[in-house]
């Protein structure tokens, strides 16, 4: 297997920043670190607790419901797409 030293960095680094810009390249490291975020607190949910969670919250009429802001992300992206279908 090939040792990755500095210079296989240095060039790796160099042929990202010609493809992606200078200016998009803040942009990218952010969404990779919130998707990692994401993805590390999803693996630390436990499926019973969640399925405990759910079960406990049944919607009883004028109950609030509270939501992730990725769940609100993807209902919000849910509508739009049904709204343009219609």
């Amino acid at each position: 297997m090939p040792n990755i030293g500095a210079p296989e960095l240095i060039v790796v680094l160099i042929i990202v920043l010609v493809i992606f810009g200078g200016s998009k390249l803040p942009k990218l490291a952010k969404s990779l670190g919130e998707a990692k975020n994401e993805f590390e607190k999803s693996a630390k949910d436990d499926p019973k607790k969640k399925a405990a969670a759910l079960e406990a919250a049944k919607i009883d009429g004028d109950e609030k419901v509270t939501l992730t802001k990725s769940e609100l992300d993807a209902l919000l992206i849910e509508r739009e797409q049904k709204a343009k279908r219609d």
